[in-house]
């Protein structure tokens, strides 16, 4: 059963994009962080550009929905530890502080 949901979550994502996947003719989402190295080791760092709301709040779930670290007022750059981790594929969120997702995305952690 385990296995069906991992798989049904892949193809979940593999299918969804950015918007500006989907409408090839419109103007691109800015997006408020960016974040890197992916895949990742033992660090990922979410780099938040300018004009982003201090009182932005970050989520972290793993594959199967679990939310596995939180971080309230992020900093412009935040480093994110992943030694806790698990191999595998991560979501993050982004949250206002009227918990409206601003921005999300996905990043995989290879051990």
């Amino acid at each position: 059963m385990k296995i069906f949901y991992a798989l049904s979550t892949i193809l979940l994502l593999s299918f969804t994009g950015k918007s500006q996947d989907r409408n090839p003719g419109q103007e691109p989402t800015p997006t408020i962080v960016k974040f890197y190295p992916n895949p990742a080791t033992s660090i990922i760092t979410f780099d938040f550009q300018s004009g982003y709301d201090k009182q932005l709040n970050l989520q972290i779930f793993n594959f199967i929905g679990k939310k596995v670290q939180e971080i309230n007022n992020v900093t412009p750059k935040t480093i994110v530890n992943l030694n806790d981790f698990y191999r595998g594929m991560y979501i993050f969120q982004l949250k206002d502080k009227n918990g409206k997702v601003v921005d999300s995305g996905k990043f995989q952690v290879s051990k």
